[in-house]
């Protein structure tokens, strides 16, 4: 039987016997945990050298003598002579010194794990009679693989003492467009605050059913939890101790809100931090076939707020050929928007796209011209969730020909 511990190595000695790159390996590992790495070596491979050199190791350039061992608290031999590594062996056996043998000659007291960090938790996989790296590292590799569907109990059992917010982009809706880290959040989360828009339904699903979920969904016209009430909500949790998401649709700091609730986290001293994801403005237009630059068409794309008034910055980017203009929440503002782009001589027959409820069952694109967009909306019956694009790659057969997902709007 083998009997695994979580050992600390942060600030206490590690002792490598040996310089090839089995220890350029371990050293890279052992570096990474805060120990303090010697190495015994006549001479280090490259890389080796290399990483002693980078992370401050220190480097005894001779063979291993036995007061070598003064100090360590862990030594891992790899010498390739098998009748050194078994006498290393030996001595840290005598002297009650774990040691982890790499080599060939007698096994250690210890061995390396295949070893997966997540958040605040360590997996770590060996095998109980002999090693089988290959098989412990396919196992590591598995949970990881579970660990992206965010279908682990990662949720703390005993209450913390301190809490923390986690900003969470929820990307365009799809919950497999969601990155790694944004599901072991939500897995780990005690309490998780959501947007309408957030890939919520998807992902809530298997939570734990004591896993608090306060929706504070916004609608065009109707913000039934005001923002100010929305930071309240995160810090209050937070500082009960509890992890909370904040699950956004898009991405947080892409007309999110998300630097006003970091700003309230951190005047409240709660730890917080974001976890991005592809933004609506890129990853809608994308789904429809629309590349928000393309060589020879766009070198630029300029992000708008729909709600807010056309900048000067807005309407010289709409005229501009070279560059794609993209507005998000811009559905009901779209005859001021059009009105303010003719009127200051911006061309009618600039291409524009509206690409509704992207990357779900429901997507509908339809192409028109700037002169022609706001009776084309109405005939279409344009709703929200939609992203409108104004520039040259919104034609139609740029990328992809018209069918049944890239409609153009009749005359």
């Amino acid at each position: 039987m083998t009997l695994m511990l979580g050992v600390s190595l942060a600030g206490r000695e590690v002792l490598l016997v040996g310089g090839g790159l089995v220890t350029a390996r371990r050293l890279r590992r052992f570096v990474d945990e805060g120990a303090v790495v010697r190495v015994v070596a006549p001479q280090l491979h490259p890389e080796t050298a290399r990483l002693v050199r980078e992370h401050g190791a220190t480097w005894h350039p001779c063979r291993f003598r036995a007061r070598d061992l003064a100090g360590a608290w862990l030594v891992h031999v790899a010498t390739g002579d098998a009748g050194t590594d078994s006498r290393v062996v030996g001595l840290c056996e005598r002297r009650r010194v774990i040691c982890i043998s790499a080599g060939n000659g007698e096994h250690g007291s210890a061995r390396m794990t295949a070893q997966l960090d997540t958040g605040d938790v360590t997996v770590a996989v060996t095998s109980t009679h002999g090693a089988d790296p290959r098989r412990s590292a396919a196992v590591r590799d598995a949970i990881d693989d579970l660990i992206a569907t965010g279908s682990l109990p990662l949720r703390r059992r005993r209450p913390a003492r301190t809490g923390r917010v986690d900003l969470v982009g929820g990307g365009p809706g799809p919950a497999d467009l969601m990155t790694v880290r944004a599901r072991r959040l939500i897995a780990e989360a005690d309490v998780i605050v959501t947007d309408r828009l957030g890939p919520a339904a998807e992902v809530m699903r298997g939570l734990d059913a004591d896993v608090q979920v306060i929706d504070v969904g916004k609608r065009p016209g109707h913000h039934p939890v005001p923002q100010e009430e929305i930071n309240r909500i995160i810090v209050e949790h937070a500082t009960a101790g509890r992890r909370v998401v904040r699950l956004k649709g898009g991405d947080p700091f892409v007309f999110g809100r998300g630097g006003e609730e970091m700003q309230a986290c951190l005047e409240a001293g709660v730890a917080v931090d974001v976890t991005p994801a592809p933004s609506s403005a890129i990853a809608v237009p994308q789904a429809a076939g629309i590349p928000v630059t393309h060589r020879g068409v766009a070198s630029a794309f300029h992000v708008v707020n729909g709600q807010g008034a056309m900048e000067v910055s807005t309407l010289a980017a709409m005229a501009d050929p070279t560059v794609t203009t993209v507005v998000l929440m811009g559905v009901a503002a779209l005859p001021r928007i059009v009105s303010d782009a003719l009127r200051h001589g911006v061309a009618a027959d600039r291409p524009i796209a509206f690409v509704e409820s992207g990357h779900t069952p429901q997507q509908r694109t339809t192409r028109s011209t700037l002169g022609r967009a706001v009776a084309d909306a109405q005939q279409i019956g344009l709703r929200n969730p939609a992203v409108i694009v104004i520039g040259d790659v919104a034609r139609a057969g740029l990328l992809l020909p018209d069918g049944p997902f890239v409609r153009a709007a009749s005359a």
